[in-house]
C-alpha cells in the first residue's frame, strides 16, 4: 500500500498499486483484459472511494491495518478490499519461483504434503458460496490453516496474518472462465509468487 503524508495535517492518501508486471505477462492463465478491468476498475475504485470516505474522520491518519482494524460499515469494507487486493495482485508472478524451506515445512506440518495442502486450498476456492477470498493464515502460534472469508472480510479481523490469497469474487474470473471456477482455481495456482509468499512469513 503506498501513501503521501500531509505535513500540515499529517492525512494519508491510500493509492493504487503498480503492479509489478506487464498487463499481458500472466497470459493465457490470466489474461490482459481480466488484469485491467479487475486492478484498474475495481481495485481503483475502493482505493478511490476510501479516500473519500476518511476525509474528516479519525481514519484519514490511520494506515490500512488500523483502518481495517477498527472501522465499520463502508470504510472497513473499501479498506478491506484495498488490502486485500493488494495482497492478491502482489501474489501473482509469471516467473517460476518456489515455496521456502520454512514455508514449505509449515505447509507439511500442518497439511501432510504440499500436494495435499493445494488440494484443500482449491476445493476450499471451488465451493466458497457466493463473492469472498481464501487464504493461506498463520496463527500467534505459528500454525498455517485455510481461511475462507466473505464479501469484504479479513483475517486480520480474525487475528491471523494472510500469507497468500485467491480472490473468488466473480470479477475475479469471469472474463477468462466464466463460471468455472475450478479452472481459475487451478490457473491462479500457477500463478503464485511463492517469493512474496515467503517474505510475508518472515
Amino acid at each position: 500500500m503506498g501513501y503521501t503524508k500531509n505535513l500540515k495535517d499529517i492525512t494519508m492518501k491510500h493509492e493504487l498499486i503498480n503492479l509489478p508486471y506487464s498487463y499481458d505477462a500472466l497470459e493465457p492463465l490470466m489474461s490482459k483484459e481480466t488484469l485491467e478491468f479487475h486492478h484498474d476498475k475495481h481495485h481503483q475504485t475502493y482505493v478511490t472511494k476510501l479516500n473519500e470516505l476518511i476525509v474528516g474522520t479519525k481514519y484519514e491518519t490511520m494506515t490500512l491495518e488500523e483502518i481495517i482494524n477498527s472501522a465499520d460499515g463502508a470504510i472497513f469494507n473499501n479498506a478491506a478490499q484495498v488490502y486485500n487486493h493488494d495482497i492478491f495482485f502482489l501474489g501473482l508472478t509469471n516467473k517460476g519461483t518456489k515455496l521456502s524451506q520454512e514455508l514449505s515445512d509449515l505447509i507439511t506440518a500442518s497439511f501432510d504434503s504440499v500436494e495435499q495442502f493445494k488440494a484443500e486450498f482449491i476445493t476450499k476456492a471451488t465451493t466458497h458460496f457466493g463473492s469472498g477470498w481464501v487464504w493461506l493464515v498463520i496463527d500467534e502460534k505459528g500454525t498455517l490453516s485455510i481461511e475462507a472469508t466473505s464479501n469484504a472480510q479479513t483475517p486480520l479481523a480474525n487475528g491471523n496474518y494472510p500469507l497468500m490469497v485467491v480472490d473468488v469474487w466473480e470479477h475475479a474470473y469471469y472474463i477468462d472462465y466464466r463460471n468455472v471456477r475450478p479452472k481459475d482455481g487451478e490457473k491462479w495456482w500457477q500463478l503464485i509468487n511463492w517469493d512474496y509468499v515467503n517474505e510475508r512469513l518472515s
